[in-house]
């Protein structure tokens, strides 16, 4: 569909419909993710922006079997963690500008709340952007976070450093089985004009949540799962109610991540 303002401006790409069509995948056929493939994927994504060039990330390919199912254990037992052709792990990685601080005189010891955001941002922004990549390649995956599940173990795991934590984990592999895809909440529900709560034409957003729990429960008995009829709300509170990784914050702290 054209832009009917600018004619030659294009609203969908093989882009926008990568996006348009992702699913988590957890199956996989045996055919190999190649080290070609995932140079490919990675070099594409650290073209990803980076806050004032800081470029404050790693990736750790792990293929190692024994890894993969200690990687698994933290997880909560996840299959397709043990079973993945290739896991990458994107971590959020100061020692660069330790040293470059070091070197200089100075160093990471007051490192506070924003450099950690910022080196999580940016690798969140190149993982995503790998995600991407790979999907538009013919690969599928689904993303980890619960690596942060015990962060000092998985750190261990991966042979971190001080300075180093992983925010996340993706599985990458060739679909085998690809669900159906799940809704998501009505755009003008999450998008704001201007001001929050605000709609295009000024009035008030709807937060649609009730909508949403509706639309998601059917989508699970759809596909044969039980659920709630209020699902995405019930599912939500129970997530976050005890709050979840209660001891991330001291993990983070002694991995040389002080969010204070």
């Amino acid at each position: 569909m054209e832009d009917p303002i600018y004619p030659e401006r294009v609203l969908e790409s093989d882009t926008t419909r990568t996006f348009a069509n992702r699913v988590s995948v957890r199956s996989y056929t045996d055919e190999p993710v190649t080290d070609e493939q995932v140079d490919a994927v990675l070099q594409a994504a650290f073209r990803a922006p980076t806050s004032s060039n800081i470029q404050s990330y790693s990736v750790i390919v792990v293929r190692d079997q024994e890894a993969l199912d200690q990687l698994a254990v933290v997880t909560s037992g996840q299959k397709h963690v043990a079973n993945a052709p290739v896991f990458l792990a994107f971590c959020a990685d100061l020692t660069r500008i330790d040293k470059a601080m070091r070197d200089r005189g100075g160093n990471m010891e007051t490192n506070n709340l924003e450099t950690g955001l910022v080196s999580s941002i940016d690798a969140a922004l190149v993982g995503m952007s790998a995600y991407i990549a790979a999907d538009s390649l013919g690969m599928k995956g689904v993303m980890i976070g619960a690596v942060r599940n015990n962060a000092a173990e998985t750190a261990k795991i991966l042979g971190l450093p001080k300075r180093v934590y992983c925010v996340f984990g993706m599985v990458l592999g060739w679909p085998d089985k690809t669900p159906k895809q799940k809704p998501r909440m009505e755009q003008d529900a999450v998008v704001h004009y201007e001001q929050y709560g605000k709609t295009i034409a000024g009035e008030r957003l709807d937060p649609k949540v009730d909508a949403y729990d509706k639309a998601l429960a059917a989508h699970y008995r759809s596909v044969g799962m039980t659920t709630t009829d209020d699902s995405w709300s019930h599912d939500v509170a129970k997530k976050f109610m005890p709050e979840p990784r209660e001891n991330l914050r001291a993990e983070l702290k002694n991995l040389g991540f002080d969010f204070r």
